[in-house]
């Protein structure tokens, strides 16, 4: 078997399109048949969302792009069409906005158990799916136990601040890398594909780079 390409994603949380994009991705790489390391990076598309928001999602959608809200329920609408396309089902009824910084700590928590994925799953469809509410440590660390995590261990952790300058550096490589969108896809280091690509797209990227690093390593041995 081929060395994987390893695959860095920026997200967040709280970004209809970041789930939208794993689906497309994870289709993509399937169809492409290569292997693949997938590693998440933190991305806070409004750091300045208070932890408990006041209003709904299309208010908030409203008010940060200085848009009428009936245009964001149209937008959302859209979204939602299209999220139910690749096999999930957002409720924005019981969606609950929230600041993400502690989700993303606790993704870096996950990571360093070796389960960083299985997490990111299970926040994008807590807070997309389900109405569950991600940015309280109680809430999170709940989330957590649900997939085997010693609960007051991640309290402890996610009071401490403990992965919060992991977050911090993942947002400085970010803006190093001029990402300034998400979902953003990192392909073995080298190559950069913004947004939730089409499943075709992505393993088309995939299977070029591939045989590019299948060609390089031939060369060098």
């Amino acid at each position: 078997m081929p060395e994987p390409l390893k695959i860095d994603i920026w997200s967040d949380i709280a970004c209809p399109w970041c789930f939208i994009g794993k689906r497309k991705f994870e289709a993509g790489a399937e169809l492409a048949g290569v292997p693949v390391e997938v590693e998440y990076h933190s991305f806070e598309l409004s750091p300045d969302t208070p932890v408990d928001f006041e209003g709904d999602e299309f208010e908030f959608l409203a008010h940060h792009k200085g848009i009428p809200v009936e245009t964001a329920k149209a937008m959302i609408g859209r979204v939602t069409s299209i999220a139910e396309s690749v096999g999930l089902h957002y409720d924005y009824d019981a969606l609950q906005h929230t600041n993400t910084v502690k989700a993303h700590q606790l993704l870096h928590y996950a990571k360093a158990h070796g389960r960083q994925l299985e997490m990111k799953e299970r926040l994008l469809q807590a807070y997309f799916e389900q109405g569950r509410h991600v940015g309280r440590i109680a809430d999170l660390a709940d989330l957590a136990a649900e997939l085997g995590f010693d609960r007051d261990d991640v309290v402890r952790s996610l009071e401490a601040d403990e992965y919060l300058a992991d977050v911090r550096e993942d947002q400085a490589v970010a803006v190093e890398f001029g990402i300034q969108g998400v979902p953003f896809f990192v392909i073995d280091r080298k190559y950069g594909v913004s947004g939730a690509q089409d499943a075709s797209t992505f393993a088309e990227v995939l299977t070029q780079v591939a045989a590019e690093k299948a060609a390089s390593d031939t060369v060098d041995a």
